[in-house]
């Protein structure tokens, strides 16, 4: 009888056990809400009902690595975020480099995130700020309202109402800071909007896109980002202006309760707690155009095909011409990350796009193959040898000697197949992306940071960074891979593109039917299927990949009376829910152990 009590007993502490981490879990990411959001560069973080943070997208400087614990207020920087805790200290995580995160030891009242620095508002009104800004000066004293830290100034709002910017001011937006009342401010990369106490948004600063160009009509919130701005009108509707190219101001058609700009992207706080993002899922490198290719090479925010006779046709972003391929016939094409280069029929390399680095200055002589990468491009001569050149400050150009079938340039380093199957990379190492695994292999890509190659045997192997899931191959027999920058694409011997690592939620997938090829580009991919059409779709969208959990958040729970299934109340809830289980729990155990004591 008592080992069954002893076997109860611990029966019921691993049931609550389990309980409280199903509810946790649950709380987590089922019964919170937003109630604040804001935009960083390639990031964006949400504060929870509970006093929880929650951020996505880009986490290379640790940015979405939030510290346990309840917060009031958070601010997404350019790399790094601030967070404003009940009791007034202030915690910033991610990018470090200039000291942005560096916290002094007082108490605030409220936290702004820049660039590369932060500011606080002390409970006197005092600013203080902490980290790199280029061309600040010194804080102004007195006592301010409020503080909003941009890309390379600060503004504030001082008691009366009034506007006072300082730091960087080589586009104008520290000199032209308008007079008048405000009752709002917000600092972005070269200019700052501000909300006057009638509503109407005012901006001043660099508006070479229009930025500052803010519409008529009476606004409830501001918020300036990189080339554009959006103000949250008094209807809920958000209206954009500036630079849009990428869609950052294309705003949903409905009712926000807050927006926030970023970098190339905005979000909005939908009045149920949803969140919503727009802009930066490409720079029309996804739009292929129609008609047949032999082959397709995807890049950063650019691609290029390789018409059936010959041509190169590129598409995507064009700032550096790297889309503008030079007329007559090919062999083959390979993009970069602001370039592009192909091989004549007759062999000779040539280049077109930016030429940073000699990244775009191929060597005199003949091709087999060619290898576009960041900065750097490599190519198999004739001979067999491999041949680099471009930026070599990691060794990424620095081929070793040998016999090689075929290479792959990537961010900052580079890898070939030798004639006995062996890969050999070079360049950069930090993350294990140039220590290939021995073996065999039929050939090899290089990402920005992990590499993958396709065994003699059909299987994937990659090794490098995986921090995204970038190298977890699944099983099976593949043709080819592509690895691109935190995500990985195959063909397997059926024609079917699988890809693996970051994916965005909710864009488009890989097409349907069979492919004979594919490309992973930063954040997208395209595939050439057996009629010759390429077809590109995103994959990852950093800051705009909001977590599904937020795009829709469940219903909030009630229990009796009604009460509220939020803070405080929810834990209340998940306590007494704990405590009737285990009641119930325990009850049925004494009685089962009753009935076989019974029994005996």
């Amino acid at each position: 009888m008592r080992q069954r009590l002893v076997a109860g007993s611990l029966a019921i502490a691993s049931l609550l056990t389990l309980a409280v981490a199903v509810l946790s879990s649950a709380e987590a990411q089922r019964g919170e809400r937003a109630v604040a959001i804001s935009v960083g560069e390639e990031h964006a973080c949400a504060l929870l009902d509970s006093g929880a943070i929650e951020c996505w997208g880009s986490n290379d400087l640790e940015q979405m690595d939030v510290p346990s614990g309840m917060f009031r207020a958070v601010s997404a920087g350019g790399y790094h975020n601030c967070g404003l805790r009940e009791s007034g200290v202030v915690v910033c995580w991610g990018h470090d480099g200039y000291g942005q995160l560096d916290t002094p030891d007082s108490v605030f009242r409220a936290v702004s995130a820049g660039r590369w620095h932060s500011c606080g508002l002390r409970e006197n009104g005092a600013v203080v700020c902490w980290g790199y800004v280029p061309g600040a000066g010194e804080v102004p004293e007195g006592a301010f309202s409020t503080i909003s830290a941009g890309w390379g100034h600060n503004c504030g709002l001082r008691a009366s109402g009034a506007v006072e910017c300082w730091g960087a001011n080589d586009v104008g937006q520290v000199e032209t800071t308008p007079d008048g009342v405000f009752r709002a401010i917000s600092a972005g990369w070269g200019h700052s909007c501000g909300l006057r106490i009638s509503g109407a948004v005012e901006c001043w600063g660099h508006s070479h896109k229009g930025q500052t160009n803010a519409p008529d009509g009476e606004f409830n919130a501001v918020s300036a980002g990189w080339h554009h701005s959006c103000g949250l009108r008094t209807s809920g509707a958000v209206e954009c202006w500036g630079i849009g190219g990428a869609g950052q101001t294309n705003a949903p058609n409905a009712a926000f309760d807050a927006v926030s700009a970023g970098w190339d992207h905005s979000c909005g706080l939908r009045a149920g707690g949803a969140i919503e993002c727009w802009g930066r899922s490409d720079e029309g490198q996804t739009n292929a155009p129609d008609g047949e290719f032999n082959a397709v090479s995807a890049g950063w925010d650019h691609s290029c095909g390789l018409r059936t006779n010959g041509m190169v046709e590129c598409w995507g972003d064009n700032r550096w011409d790297e889309a503008n391929a030079p007329s007559g016939a090919f062999n083959a094409v390979s993009v970069g990350q602001d370039y592009s280069c192909g091989l004549r029929t007759s062999g000779i390399a040539e280049c077109w796009g930016l030429t940073g680095y000699g990244a775009g200055y191929p060597p005199d002589g003949a091709f087999n193959a060619i290898s576009a990468g960041q900065d750097h491009s490599c190519g198999v001569r004739t001979s067999g040898a491999v041949e680099c050149w471009g930026r070599s400050d990691l060794r990424q150009a620095n081929a070793p000697t040998g016999v090689f079938l075929g290479v792959s340039a990537g961010g900052f380093h580079s890898c070939g197949v030798r004639r006995s199957g062996a890969v050999e990379c070079w360049g950069d190492d930090r993350y294990g992306q140039g220590n290939a695994p021995i073996g065999g292999f039929r050939e090899v890509s290089a990402g920005s940071n992990h590499s993958c190659g396709v065994r003699e045997s059909g299987e994937v192997a990659c090794w490098g960074r995986n921090i995204y899931g970038q190298m977890d191959a699944p099983s099976g027999v593949f043709s080819t891979v592509s690895a691109g920058a935190y995500h990985t694409c195959g063909l397997r011997e059926s024609g079917q593109v699988e890809c693996w690592g970051y994916t965005f939620d909710g864009q488009a997938q890989p097409p349907a039917g069979k492919q004979i090829a594919v490309s992973a580009g930063y954040d997208y991919a395209c595939a050439l299927s057996e009629a010759g059409a390429v077809s590109c779709w995103m994959i990852y969208n950093g800051a705009a990949d909001v977590p599904a959990w937020l795009r829709e958040p469940a219903m909030p729970i009630t229990g009796s009376g009604g009460l509220l299934n939020s803070g405080p109340n929810r834990q209340k809830i998940a306590l007494a829910a704990l405590a009737g289980l285990g009641a119930s729990v325990l009850s049925l155990l004494v009685l089962l152990a009753l009935r076989q004591g019974r029994a005996k």
